[in-house]
């Protein structure tokens, strides 16, 4: 029985090692994209701005599904839900301004680092590099609150007021991997002794 909980464990770092890297880079190509061109082009903008949670969404249907299926991982399934939802909110709002899609992006960033922190909680037992999971939800709240904030103030905005919030995402999905990166050889050189 231990051992198959450690496999499944071993299954799991290893799976969310090479997750947590691929959602880095995506997010560093949607700033890089955000930076360099959606701010000059106000239709790239918009685009990307619809991309984000569409990604979110395909992101976390298959990490559902490497982790059990959608039935047994009610966060990342109630995530792709909300992430859906907000990006037809998104080409909604974009329709009728950019302040108001940035106040959909805010209360869609406290409700999925809500969801993220929560799934974090879940994989506590079972799978290492889960405390900057945490963090990172943590403070994908309280970006969201930001962004409202910034959004109700009536300042200038465009899909760059949303960067810095995808570059906090980076940094916590990198040091994810790498802690991940970093277990997974540890138990790698455990086995081989063994």
């Amino acid at each position: 029985m231990g051992s198959d909980m450690q496999v499944k464990s071993h299954n799991e770092n290893k799976w969310l090692n090479k997750y947590y890297y691929i959602r880095a880079a995506g997010s560093m190509l949607w700033i890089a994209l955000a930076v360099l061109i959606g701010r000059n082009i106000p239709v790239v903008g918009a685009l990307l701005l619809v991309l984000y949670p569409a990604w979110d969404a395909l992101a976390n249907y298959i990490d559902a599904q490497r982790s059990g299926g959608l039935g047994e991982n009610p966060p990342q399934k109630f995530n792709l839900i909300v992430s859906i939802i907000v990006t037809a909110a998104i080409i909604w709002s974009l329709s009728v301004g950019m302040s108001m899609t940035i106040k959909v992006f805010g209360i869609w960033a406290i409700f999925s680092g809500i969801l993220q922190l929560s799934a974090s909680v879940r994989r506590w037992k079972t799978s290492n590099g889960q405390w900057s999971m945490i963090l990172s939800g943590a403070q994908s709240a309280l970006a969201g609150v930001f962004m409202f904030k910034q959004a109700s103030s009536g300042m200038s905005l465009d899909v760059t007021t949303v960067v810095p919030y995808a570059a906090f995402g980076v940094f916590y999905f990198l040091i994810s991997a790498i802690s991940l990166t970093i277990k997974n050889k540890r138990n790698t050189s455990n086995v081989m002794m063994h």
